[in-house]
């Protein structure tokens, strides 16, 4: 923990600089391909460093208390154990390391265990790199605001929990290779729907390609800003529709950018 100087005439107290060190990440995935991915991944985000890799529950708890890791991206569907019923035993065992869940289960218990084993963020597979860099960045932020803190009254608790507030309510930024100007065009063409969207028709009314539509419209419903349903067709593979569903964990655009 960071020392912090304060003032004499009581205002609030400014935190002392620190040295910006890697934190250490556990990978814990069954699929040996899949935690390969999110280790190149996070090997790609500053000042992160993957200190190992798990594959089940047991030896996700073994490596913990082996290699001390700062967070640990944790998969719910495990071989031998569910993957929330780890954290309970981490912190029984006395491991005060953050978890993020990583995982498959859109299950709604599932989600509200999350919170309430107080799990820093929850990211649906499959995702793209820019949706995790997101994610761990925001963590690094709010990381360091609290080891840079030093608690003097009821104000510095309530900075701090605002900030994580507000970390919580910041939208993702666009991934790489998205402009805004297209994201609001595609997303008002959205919201303006008479219904659902296909990707074909998206681009007919926005003149952008096909290839981008979907692309800005996938990234919609990764961020919890489109649904998609599937209509089958008589043959071939099913055609993917979107729907506006607005803001759940955050509008795609960063509040700037919105009119």
């Amino acid at each position: 923990m960071t020392a912090t100087s304060g003032t004499s005439d009581g205002s609030a107290p400014t935190a002392a600089p620190r040295a910006a060190g890697p934190i250490g990440v556990l990978v814990v995935d069954d699929d040996f391909m899949v935690a390969r991915v999110h280790r190149a991944f996070v090997e790609r985000v500053e000042p992160f460093r993957v200190v190992g890799v798990a594959g089940t529950g047991e030896q996700a708890l073994a490596s913990v208390g082996e290699l001390r890791p700062d967070l640990v991206l944790l998969d719910l569907y495990l071989p031998d154990v569910f993957g929330l019923d780890v954290i309970p035993r981490l912190r029984a065992a006395g491991h005060d390391c953050d978890v993020m869940v990583i995982s498959a289960a859109r299950e709604a218990d599932a989600v509200r265990g999350a919170v309430r084993h107080g799990v820093v963020d929850y990211l649906l597979k499959p995702f793209e790199f820019d949706h995790l860099r997101v994610r761990l960045e925001r963590y690094a932020v709010q990381r360091g605001r609290l080891l840079g803190t030093v608690v003097r009254s009821q104000a510095d608790v309530d900075r701090v929990l605002a900030g994580a507030a507000a970390q919580a309510a910041t939208a993702p930024a666009l991934p790489k290779g998205m402009s805004v100007e297209t994201a609001e065009l595609v997303e008002r063409t959205l919201r303006e729907a008479d219904g659902t969207l296909s990707a074909s028709e998206c681009a007919a009314l926005t003149g952008v390609s096909r290839v981008s539509a979907r692309r800005y419209l996938e990234h919609f419903h990764t961020v919890g800003s489109a649904e998609v349903s599937l209509r089958y067709g008589v043959a071939g593979r099913p055609e993917r529709r979107y729907r506006f569903r607005g803001a759940v964990t955050g509008l795609a655009l960063p509040p700037a950018a919105r009119p």
